[in-house]
């Protein structure tokens, strides 16, 4: 608790909380005993992998469950309770006692309206007298105090013709726009850029300062506790394993899952170099090579053409690993899906395994892909949730051509065991797995040929840091055993600093800055990047205070 707040009554008092779900004849415990107090100004944070049961419990606490779901213990919103009560209290209490900001503001947005009638509509239903003039007016200026770039703009938007992190401005507008005394923040910067994960945290700062409210923040992220929270909950297999200050479970975690917990985080500048294998590197041929290579999305009716790459010189070698950075926009990704094959080369040089891209053939674009591999963000979505995962991993030999039925089985077992999973797993079906499973098949998919270039597009973005750090170890040893060369498409520094033997740095459609992982992270030269690597949040309290009151000085905040 805020030592300014002592004194005031609770905002939130949770006692005993549980939530259960009817499974197959039975209630299965997905939480149980979660107690904490909020007064006014607090920022609690609750940690913990998939299926913790952090946001379960949350939910819980607003009667968000689905229909065999039950809580019970006591939550109590200014001294009423919330566990049991009807739905009609529950529905004056969410948006305006309690609000939420969800992880995707993209799914949790209405795609059919705009952004200006979704916080209106908030608005007007807590507030019925209120006039559509004055709740268009209140909309207007909560978007300006959530540092819309430009409001009016977004008023009239509708959601996926806003970024990313303007999505999540917008969400946070709706959330505050009834002045709730508690805001419950589920993954709110998951998916966003560092640097607007940075301008994010220092919102949602400011907004609770100003306004008061309390904060329970739902994340995996110990960057971002370290940023924002003053006390931290740590939830395993439903149950709370440590709960205190969050500069005393940083400084002196008692849990060895807490401790593991944070062990797992990747830290800039951590990572070892190893310079020999390095050189060797270097002596090796190039698997992608770039020269002056523009991209461009063709003109569509009124729509322009836009030029989303823009003279890029860039090679891969054998056995080598380079990290691509940037903020979303930056070209980053239009460079991975012109580089397998997916997007056409409007001027310059683009060269897979020696053999070029532009203007190639539909049949030499097959024999291409044979030497490219590819890992995508979401694998959830990126397999067929209809076929079992073995067959999944099989699909680029099926497609190739020239292996039997027998060859492709003890090559599909060679790929599990070489991502480390059971062979039976190969009878699975994508919803049955983790997310850090599916994305070790994710990656076994993509080795299936045994290609020379590996494209890994954000692979770990969405993954525990638990699951994360085993993954990308995974990753390091697979790469070093099967040579392949690589591109790493990320937005996560750290994670680059783990993997990468080169990074390159984009913004806005160009190469700002290329050199070997330690000239990046510890000297960069471009203002941009030296900007890109001050917006990481580091798992550490005391550093990461200092790092933003360097930050708001150099903004002379």
């Amino acid at each position: 608790m805020n030592e300014t707040q002592a004194g005031t009554a609770p905002v939130l008092e949770v006692r005993d909380l549980g939530i259960d779900f009817w499974v197959e004849g039975e209630w299965v415990s997905a939480a149980r005993g979660i107690n904490y107090t909020l007064h006014p100004g607090d920022v609690l944070a609750i940690v913990g992998e998939s299926g913790s049961g952090k946001s379960t419990s949350s939910m819980g606490v607003l009667g968000l469950l689905p229909g065999n779901g039950r809580a019970s213990g006591s939550a109590k919103l200014d001294g009423s309770e919330l566990i049991g009560a009807s739905p009609a209290k529950l529905r004056k209490v969410r948006g305006k006692g309690i609000s939420v900001i969800f992880q995707e503001p993209m799914t949790a947005l209405n795609p059919v309206y705009t952004i200006g009638y979704q916080i209106m509509e908030a608005l007007q239903i807590h507030n019925p007298t209120m006039h559509k003039a004055e709740a268009a007016t209140r909309a207007l200026e909560l978007l300006a105090q959530v540092e819309m770039p430009d409001p009016k703009k977004a008023f009239d938007s509708f959601p996926h013709q806003l970024s990313g992190g303007q999505r999540q401005r917008a969400m946070i507008a709706q959330s505050m726009s009834n002045d709730p005394k508690l805001l419950i923040a589920d993954e709110p910067t998951t998916a966003l850029d560092v640097t607007v994960q940075a301008e994010i945290l220092d919102l949602m700062r400011r907004l609770h300062t100003d306004m008061g409210s309390a904060i329970v923040l739902i994340t995996h992220d110990m960057g971002v506790v370290a940023d924002l929270a003053d006390q931290v909950i740590v939830m395993k297999d439903g149950a709370v394993v440590e709960h205190g200050k969050v500069a005393d479970v940083f400084r002196e975690a008692q849990h060895p899952y807490t401790q593991a917990l944070l062990a797992s985080v990747p830290h800039l500048g951590t990572a070892s170099s190893d310079e020999t294998s390095k050189a060797k590197r270097l002596e090796n041929e190039n698997v992608l090579h770039m020269k002056d290579l523009v991209i461009e999305y063709p003109k569509r009716g009124r729509v322009p053409a836009f030029r989303a790459v823009d003279g890029i010189d860039l090679d891969i070698r054998k056995g080598e690993v380079v990290g691509l950075v940037g903020e979303s926009g930056s070209g980053k990704t239009t460079i991975g899906r012109a580089a397998i094959g997916l997007l056409p080369v409007h001027s310059g040089d683009l060269e897979v395994a020696g053999r070029k891209m532009s203007g190639v053939s539909r049949g030499d674009l097959r024999s291409v892909r044979r030497d490219i591999g590819i890992v995508f963000q979401d694998p959830g979505s990126s397999l067929n949730p209809r076929i079992p995962v073995g067959e999944s991993i099989a699909e680029p030999l099926l497609l190739a051509g020239g292996f039997g039925r027998k060859e492709m089985n003890q090559r599909v077992e060679e790929l599990l065991d070489a991502v480390e999973l059971p062979r039976s797993m190969r009878n699975r079906y994508p919803h049955e797995l983790s997310g850090g499973q599916r994305q070790r098949i994710g990656i076994a998919r993509a080795l299936a040929l045994k290609p020379k270039l590996l494209v890994a597009d954000e692979p770990t973005s969405a993954l525990d840091v638990s699951v994360q750090a085993r993954v990308l170890e995974l990753f390091q040893d697979l790469q070093r055993d099967l040579g392949f060369g690589c591109l790493f498409v990320t937005h996560d520094l750290a994670v680059v600093d783990q993997l990468a033997d080169r990074i390159a740095v984009m913004h806005k459609g160009k190469l700002v800055e290329i050199g070997t992982r330690d000239q990046i992270l510890r000297d960069p030269q471009d203002p941009y990047t030296q900007r890109l690597i001050s917006a990481v949040p580091v798992p550490d309290p005391d550093e990461q205070r200092a790092r933003r009151e360097a930050r708001s000085a150099a903004k002379g905040e």
